[in-house]
């Protein structure tokens, strides 16, 4: 994803007509206008006429955050569990600073995000004037578009295109940053909710000879694979990949972003891919002679060392963003698109194909697949400290819970664990930091798919690590009534990393023990922490009290829950390639290698 050009400008309606009213009183009024129901912000010097504007707003709610990061990512979870644009509001300086990662973390996955920041007045831009950041500048690499705005009279404008290039195309977010005489400045308010963007024409029908020509590819494959990505969650299309999966009769693989786009529990479905996908998935991948790649980027997590991968398999690619096509591996067929139009149109080309020629035999592909399915499946050694195995835990969360729930990651092994060990069935349901891999995620993500989802149960899954960095929005949580749940896989140390350094290093720890956990300081003691924001909190040492303690956190729907599971620090994720490695190198175990066939 590039940033749109600079040249783009929302068209602005003339004056003189409308309801007279502040420039700020036209940002919540074109929030209004534009359906939104909730965001969440942080008050500041430089946004403080919005902050009063929101006083009298009839049909927003403000959801008051204890950081602006965390508003930036309960946003992004907002966003990613009821898809619809999620907006969060900061001031000047470090408060718009502080939504960098956020913004950063949307961008790499695809998230629908609208942030406005207040700016120092006008006329002390550029001068170094108490909380200026040129945040318009530092963002521009990392939205769709960034919008400055020194006028009352462009607000409604620019507050209608920033939404439109936030969930138009291949979704991402976009920065309103208004200055503070623009907040305070009059303009006769006209909402026209027409966009107009010269050179933002975002391409949704794919071109049919290329959707033709996939379908010959389709037909004369022996080893085919759907190669499945967080592009099709995001486009809405599991049901039409659904369709098409079962009318090719291909396996399908679904990357960390897309897990849940099509249902674990589906005989097709091989599992997650990569550096810790399943051994069937990653072996479908490598042996494939043809890749059907449906909003994916063969990111380097996926492909291990790119030189090495899939490298008898033929190209289909088909993205909403032209950009991706192409940048990491060359594409046979490549198709721009929205994936729902383009698979919509791949199944009515494959089964007029199926009609009128003969389509090549798979079932020798499938003979092998299976058998990898059944010589290495997906499962974990118990420990051997006596604490729990993480592993454990989540699967039972995830079993207990069911398919209708949210489950919303932070990042390192539990992240990965969650990905493996939780059964997703529908899309939405699985939230994390993909390709930013942001640690403190899963909080204030959780809390954001909760207010987006209030009837359906929310789970933050983290590791006390993550937990550290955004664990005061259980404050907001409280405050808000928002009952979330949060698992803490506390395993007292930065686990990722440790086991990095168990493989590469030789052991040498540093700076990974976090004290947080069995046999050490308890600092700090999570139970006492859930305590004092008020949540109910309780500590989880041995396997007889994971399913009582859980059982306890679906029933409590009054406040926010918290349960420190007590794990083992030597469990680790497998299966595991390393990175720079060919995925053919995957290890299922330590020191232990699939035997791979020749073919």
């Amino acid at each position: 994803m590039t940033s749109e050009s600079s040249a783009i400008h929302p068209r602005t309606p003339a004056p003189g007509r409308g309801e007279r009213m502040t420039g700020a009183q036209a940002v919540v009024r074109s929030l209004e206008a534009l359906g939104v129901t909730d965001v969440f912000g942080l008050p500041g010097g430089a946004v403080l006429p919005l902050y009063d504007a929101l006083m009298d707003a009839e049909k927003l709610r403000h959801i008051l955050v204890r950081h602006e990061q965390g508003a930036g990512h309960a946003a992004e979870g907002f966003a990613a569990a009821g898809a619809e644009v999620g907006v969060c509001i900061a001031t000047s300086g470090p408060g718009a600073t502080n939504l960098v990662t956020a913004i950063a973390d949307a961008y790499m996955d695809s998230v629908p995000l609208l942030a406005i920041t207040g700016q120092v007045f006008s006329h002390l831009m550029g001068t170094d004037a108490f909380q200026e950041a040129d945040i318009v500048g530092i963002t521009m690499p990392i939205t769709k578009h960034s919008f400055l705005v020194k006028s009352a009279e462009e607000v409604p404008a620019a507050i209608a295109a920033a939404y439109h290039l936030a969930s138009t195309g291949r979704p991402g977010p976009v920065l309103v940053d208004i200055t503070k005489d623009a907040q305070e400045g009059e303009l006769d308010f006209v909402w026209d909710p027409r966009v107009e963007l010269a050179g933002y024409r975002p391409i949704t029908k794919a071109n049919s000879k290329q959707i033709q020509a996939a379908a010959d590819l389709i037909a004369e494959a022996k080893r085919p694979v759907f190669y499945v990505g967080g592009g099709v969650g995001r486009a809405g299309a599991s049901e039409e990949l659904l369709q098409l999966a079962e009318l090719v009769g291909a396996p399908v693989v679904t990357t960390l972003m897309a897990r849940g786009v099509f249902p674990d529990s589906h005989p097709q479905h091989l599992g997650m891919p990569g550096m810790h996908g399943t051994v069937p998935a990653v072996l479908a991948l490598q042996e494939s002679d043809l890749l059907i790649t449906l909003g994916a980027r063969f990111d380097d997590r996926v492909t291990g060392k790119t030189a090495f991968f899939a490298p008898d398999a033929k190209v289909i690619h088909a993205d909403i963003d032209p950009a991706e096509i192409g940048k990491i591996r060359p594409a046979d067929v490549p198709i721009v698109g929205d994936a729902a139009e383009v698979i919509a149109d791949l199944i009515a080309a494959v089964s007029t194909s199926k009609i009128s020629r003969e389509c090549s035999d798979i079932s020798g592909w499938w003979e092998r697949l299976n058998g990898l399915r059944a010589k290495y499946p997906l499962g974990y050694q118990e420990t051997s400290d006596g604490l729990l195995a993480p592993q454990y835990v989540l699967q039972r969360i995830g079993e207990l819970t069911g398919p209708e729930g949210v489950f919303a990651a932070g990042v390192g092994q539990h992240q990965m664990w969650a990905a493996q060990f939780i059964k997703y069935e529908r899309p939405n349901s699985w939230l994390n930091s993909g390709g930013a891999g942001t640690m403190g995620y899963a909080v204030p993500a959780a809390m954001g798919a909760k207010v987006a989802e209030p009837d359906r149960v929310v789970w933050a899954i983290d590791g006390d690590g993550c937990f550290q960095m955004t664990n005061q929005e259980l404050a907001t949580c409280v405050v808000n009534n928002i009952p979330i749940k949060v698992a803490v896989i506390n395993n007292s140390s930065l686990g990722m990393v440790r086991q990095w350094q168990t493989l590469i290093y030789d052991g040498r720890y540093s700076n990974t023990e976090l004290n947080t956990g069995h046999g050490s300081q308890r600092v700090p003691d999570f139970v006492k922490l859930g305590d004092a924001y008020g949540c109910l909190a309780i500590r989880v040492e041995r396997e007889d009290q994971v399913d009582d303690a859980i059982k306890l956190a679906l029933e409590t729907n009054d406040r926010p829950v918290l349960i420190d599971f007590v794990v083992s620090a030597d469990a680790m994720v497998w299966p595991m390639v390393r990175q720079g490695t060919s995925n053919s190198d995957v290890q299922y175990a330590l020191e232990h290698s699939p035997e791979w066939e020749d073919e």
